[in-house]
């Protein structure tokens, strides 16, 4: 009896993954739907999570198809833009981010659902619970919401005679006031005095919200996140030179494009996770069973030549803090 329970449990061993590895012998092409709020703008993170399917063994064009749709800004659209990857019947949807997670979850209960990034999903009733978020959503949560006050907190070490900091953020949207939330709370501790400066996320937009920087005097600048903000990062890192005003990012990438400080998750880490979760829902696990992960890795970064452009000497125990220092 021993011997045949065995044998038993060693061929349902055996036969599970034969599942999956049919399914690809027999030509069958998995087909995943990404949509983000943003535009191709952001495609470094995309391109982070299609090399991580690559190393997983998926062959786009193979044994995957990936069908793109961004909403060039127009949150409103995103529902629509859900509704068409529904319609494709993919068999998976990828998604960024607050809006385009609750798109995509009002479009579908059956289709998995993974968040490669998100600040608050369980409260913001996304999933149940971290361990157990149930229905057809997973995915990564990056925690960035809380840490616009330790970026306030770094902004005033480096630059120590700040009073008044602007808060550029996107205009619009829960997502946008979220992080005011923070920082209103941690000002008044650090003693600074918070501008909230809101901005469309174009040339025209961004201008206009420095000038608005400049105008109320705002001794520095805190970068809100997005993906609109991230495509644009380089215009609001040349806006931030022009008006000599110290600035700290959510991103690294901001920093690589020219900016003086970074503080923030390391999101390339989030979408090369999520491509595992992708590659495990694809062989059959189910969402309800992966827990909603949080954001573990974080930089601090720090340009050097970006502070010498605007005249900033930062003080040596800033710097000792970094992760990595731009020379």
């Amino acid at each position: 009896m021993t011997r045949r329970i065995f044998s038993f449990t060693l061929c349902a061993m055996l036969i599970a993954p034969c599942s999956f590895a049919e399914a690809q012998q027999a030509g069958r092409v998995f087909r995943i739907g990404f949509l983000d709020r943003s535009t191709a703008g952001s495609a470094v993170f995309v391109d982070t999570f299609r090399q991580e399917l690559s190393k997983l063994g998926w062959i786009e064009g193979k044994s995957i198809t990936i069908d793109y749709r961004f909403a060039e800004g127009q949150t409103d659209r995103l529902p629509e833009l859900a509704a068409e990857l529904v319609h494709l019947k993919v068999d998976i949807i990828v998604v960024s981010g607050r809006e385009p997670a609750f798109a995509a979850k009002g479009a579908t209960t059956t289709i998995p659902i993974v968040v490669t990034s998100f600040p608050d999903p369980v409260d913001a009733g996304l999933v149940a619970s971290l361990a157990r978020p149930g229905g057809n959503v997973t995915g990564l949560s990056s925690l960035a919401t809380v840490l616009n006050s330790k970026r306030l907190e770094i902004l005033k070490d480096a630059v120590p005679k700040l009073v008044r900091v602007g808060y550029l953020r996107q205009g619009g949207g829960v997502s946008a006031e979220l992080p005011l939330k923070d920082l209103r709370a941690a000002a008044p501790v650090l003693k600074i005095k918070l501008e909230d400066i809101e901005a469309e996320a174009d040339a025209k937009g961004l201008d206009s919200a420095f000038r608005t920087a400049k105008r109320k005097q705002v001794g520095a600048i805190i970068s809100g996140g997005g993906r609109l903000f991230f495509a644009e990062r380089k215009r609001i890192v040349e806006l931030a030179v022009k008006y000599r005003l110290p600035a700290i990012y959510p991103d690294k990438e901001f920093v690589n494009e020219g900016g003086l400080m970074s503080y923030g998750t390391d999101f390339a880490d989030l979408y090369r996770r999520a491509a595992v979760y992708v590659d495990k829902i694809l062989k059959g696990a189910k969402p309800s069973d992966l827990p909603v992960q949080q954001a573990t890795k974080f930089e601090f970064v720090i340009n050097l030549k970006a502070a010498e452009q605007i005249g900033l000497t930062i003080p040596v125990r800033v710097l000792e803090r970094a992760n990595k220092v731009i020379k």
